[in-house]
């Protein structure tokens, strides 16, 4: 099985510029906890309600900040014509619930999540693996060692 056999294509995002209180919005409108940061159709970032809270409210940045400053910017994607145990052994690596799905050409096509895959495979012990290794603490996207994206 391949990402586009899972991905969910139609998929909200929100550009660099987007305050922190619009992005906020945007999410309890959709009902959901990231947002791609795309410019034009290339992806630039990712934010979380987690970035959100974490990197945003914790240190007092006011809801006008733009999401640049806040969004993590390494962002790991997948490509549509992948496979499908490959997309979750990197969810497990990276640590990460969702991945922005990219074309042949690097432009954003659609976003890979945990329920996605759920919903279509039976093989739940690859899914038990990935959310195994995404819940083991700590990793590149660790928000424990930082409250700001700019903070090494």
């Amino acid at each position: 099985m391949r990402v586009h056999d899972a991905m969910t294509i139609e998929v909200q995002t929100i550009s660099p510029a987007t305050t922190v209180r619009d992005a906020a919005r945007v999410m309890a409108d959709q009902d959901i906890g990231a947002l791609p940061v795309v410019e034009g159709k290339r992806i630039v970032g990712m934010l979380t309600d987690r970035d959100i809270a974490v990197r945003a409210a914790a240190v007092a940045l006011g809801s006008d900040t733009p999401v640049s400053e806040i969004m993590t910017r390494d962002v790991q994607c997948c490509q549509s014509v992948e496979e499908l145990d490959h997309a979750l052994d990197e969810m497990g690596e990276q640590k990460v619930r969702r991945m922005p799905v990219l074309s042949k050409e690097g432009e954003m096509v659609g976003m890979l999540s945990l329920a996605d895959i759920v919903c279509i495979d039976d093989d739940f012990r690859s899914i038990g693996r990935a959310l195994r290794d995404i819940c083991t603490p700590h990793g590149v996207h660790s928000q424990a060692a930082r409250t700001r994206p700019d903070i090494d």
